[in-house]
């Protein structure tokens, strides 16, 4: 085996003097006094430090590459690593400084290597990622307006089926409130002429007058009907009352809050009521509810769901038919499934329906978005939707959500926002 040249080194060594497995190696290695000089360098650090400028020694590279801090952890813990960049020459060296001790001697050595194209490529894959970070922050913005925007179109088409459905029990109310203000008129008259019998010298005399005036004023017809009144009068604005509840609970903006508990069902009744004009003269609903337990979700997004559902089961459906309810609970997941006897979907297109903008609806009536953004919402949710169709016999979906959200399901959330 040759030996390596015999060639000295800026310290006044050959290297011979090294190791021979040392001298052999690319990585640049110096071996270091207790001055914190170099004693011994390879040929690889002779070259390193050549770059750093003509006559520039492995002492200059030390220099210009550690600390007194450095070499102070080095010492408390065995060794130190660091990247240190450098402007002239341009490059990122990693250097190793390790420290041990042969009985009293101190023991001491560094490594370098140009990790400069590494460092590069780092700084490159982390300009894409923060790229790509900021994409997709773009991108979910993006998507949280398409949702919004889609949630509101869905909302604009319902109003007139809400404002429909409140002004039904308003009308009656009203209409229930002007015989009622007869009523009281009728029955203040009746409660005067008691009065002035009952302070006349003869009362008995009045008793007369008295029944007149309670035919006159139909008081038998006023006393049966009056309860009535007053009853489908508070039935009324109980019904009000409930519908504004289930647009509240509805469209409670709920994306920067934590996902909580909530009750998939009463949502799903809510979502029923908010449609019902949309779907009451034509279908007949069957209900299949099984136990469900608390489901963690955004319930107003899950609903949203609901309702884009609901109602392309209602547009499936053209004359009469029937959408059938159903919920369920298996191995930690809740479901519910809505089935309509509508027309069902084609092969063909059934494998697109998820997809943005794709709608077989005549144009004007659907802007292809519901069911994408269905999707996202249940994805989002680590959920599935379920599909089945058959031309002619109707559609069933299956929403499919985890009863608990998966750990750290709620940080991605939060990066995501």
């Amino acid at each position: 085996m040759s030996e390596q040249p015999d060639t000295p080194t800026t310290a006044g060594h050959r290297d011979t003097d090294m190791p021979w497995a040392l001298a052999a190696v690319d990585t640049a290695v110096v071996l270091i006094d207790g001055e914190g000089r170099a004693t011994r360098a390879n040929h690889a650090a002779r070259v390193l430090a050549a770059r750093l400028g003509p006559g520039a020694t492995p002492d200059l590279l030390l220099s210009r590459t550690t600390t007194g801090a450095s070499w102070e952890m080095a010492q408390r813990d065995g060794r130190w690593v660091g990247e240190v960049s450098m402007a002239d020459p341009p490059m990122v060296l990693e250097v190793k400084l390790y420290c041990g001790s042969d009985g009293s001697t101190t023991r001491r050595f560094a490594t370098f290597s140009d990790v400069s194209a590494r460092s590069a490529r780092e700084d490159e894959l982390q300009r894409r990622h923060d790229e790509l970070q900021r994409t997709y922050r773009r991108l979910a913005g993006a998507q949280e307006q398409l949702l919004q925007s889609e949630k509101m179109a869905s909302i604009g088409q319902l109003a007139a089926g809400v404002a429909h459905e409140i002004n039904n029990p308003i009308g009656y109310v009203h209409s229930n409130l002007g015989t009622l203000q007869e009523y009281t008129g009728a029955l203040m008259a009746l409660i005067e002429g008691y009065a002035s019998a009952l302070a006349s010298d003869d009362p008995a005399s009045s008793r007369e007058v008295i029944r007149h005036m309670r035919e006159r004023l139909d008081f038998d017809f006023i006393t049966g009907d009056l309860p009535q009144l007053l009853s489908e009068s508070r039935e009324g604005i109980e019904r009000v009352t409930k519908i504004v509840q289930d647009l509240k609970d509805f469209s409670r903006v709920g994306r920067d809050e934590a996902m909580r508990p909530s009750d998939l069902e009463r949502g799903l009744e809510s979502t029923l009521n908010i449609v019902w004009n949309d779907l009451k003269y034509k279908v007949r609903v069957e209900k299949h509810y099984g136990t469900l337990p608390l489901v963690e979700c955004h319930a107003s997004e899950i609903n949203q769901v609901l309702m884009n559902l609901l109602i392309n089961a209602g547009q499936a459906i053209t004359e009469r038919g029937t959408i059938s309810l159903a919920t369920g609970c298996e191995d930690d997941e809740a479901w519910i499934s809505i089935a309509d006897s509508g027309c069902g979907i084609a092969e063909d297109a059934l494998q697109k329906i998820f997809d943005p903008f794709f709608t077989t609806k005549p144009i004007g009536r659907g802007t292809g978005l519901g069911l994408a953004i269905c999707y996202s919402i249940v994805a989002k949710h680590h959920g599935r939707i379920e599909v089945s169709s058959r031309v002619g016999a109707g559609t069933t979906f299956r929403v499919v959500l985890p009863v608990v959200q998966p750990a750290g399901a709620g940080d991605d959330e939060a990066t995501a926002g």
